[in-house]
């Protein structure tokens, strides 16, 4: 980390750019840059570098997973380009893939950095429950067969709250360095026939928040008490937690940084 924080500042006398980024997950096999599967990073630095004429590189406030969606993922960009903010946004969504859209662009101080400067991020999963499986918005959102019971969610979401080790949340493939990371709020709701899990933390682990959203699912469902979350993570024993939750109800909906708090921007489904 400390040599990628130094090759970013190594450049700060360029112009340094954020862009707000949202994108339909389902047609990138996640955001990082990948060899031979399409990514958003790729799509995202081909078409600024062809705004900006030059080789051109991003960071991001998360890498998100394959089929995860954001509608407010931020990047951060250097270059000797001189463009102003809305030809930034307009040159770079005309030249990405249509899942990809540009929100907002703005100059920002150049060593600002995506990553190492955001202090919080926020992400929402969402799950149609009971009744059929959705047909229209079946990348959109996941499905459980059991109805689900939001207050109960809610209820055993509270004791993620605070900085925790959340081991038991944590994917096997996950590289941090450390298993602990603070929840600073977490809320779990029903709206317009979607159970909605808001959570806000510091950083987040691999699978961290598909992995929490299975668990509070068995807890809507019945297959498991109240209290079973406090233990599961206490217990720090990924296998004794239940299964992964599916990647398409998941979003990055706001990342914040010192400020600079952005307002979260909900995913079209929860629109109504």
């Amino acid at each position: 980390m400390a040599a990628e924080r130094g090759a970013a500042e190594a450049s700060a006398g360029e112009n340094a750019v954020a862009l707000g980024v949202e994108y339909d997950g389902t047609a990138f096999n996640g955001f990082q840059r990948q060899r031979e599967a399409p990514s958003v990073q790729a799509a995202l630095e081909q078409a600024i570098s062809q705004v900006a004429d030059e080789p051109v590189r991003v960071a991001a406030a998360g890498r998100t997973d394959a089929g995860v969606h954001a509608t407010q993922q931020v990047v951060s960009f250097r270059t000797s380009a001189e463009r102003p903010p809305h030809a930034w946004q307009r040159g770079i969504g005309s030249g990405t893939p249509a899942a990809i859209g540009i929100v907002w662009a703005k100059a920002v101080p150049p060593a600002f950095h995506a990553r190492f400067d955001a202090i919080w991020r926020r992400y929402v999963y969402v799950y149609r429950d009971g009744g059929e499986p959705p047909v229209l918005h079946r990348q959109l959102v996941a499905w459980s067969r059991l109805q689900l019971d939001a207050a109960r969610m809610h209820r055993a979401a509270q004791s993620l709250v605070g900085e925790h080790d959340f081991s038991a949340f944590r994917a096997a493939a996950c590289q941090s360095r450390s298993p602990r990371r603070r929840v600073h709020q977490v809320r779990v709701r029903r709206w317009h026939g979607y159970v909605v899990l808001d959570v806000l933390a510091n950083a987040f682990l691999l699978h961290m928040v598909r992995n929490l959203a299975g668990t509070l699912r068995a807890v809507g469902a019945g297959e498991l008490e109240v209290a079973d979350v406090r233990r599961l993570l206490a217990g720090r024993e990924r296998r004794a937690a239940p299964p992964t939750a599916p990647p398409q109800g998941l979003y990055l909906v706001a990342v914040g940084y010192p400020g600079w708090p952005l307002q979260p921007r909900w995913p079209p489904v929860l629109a109504a």
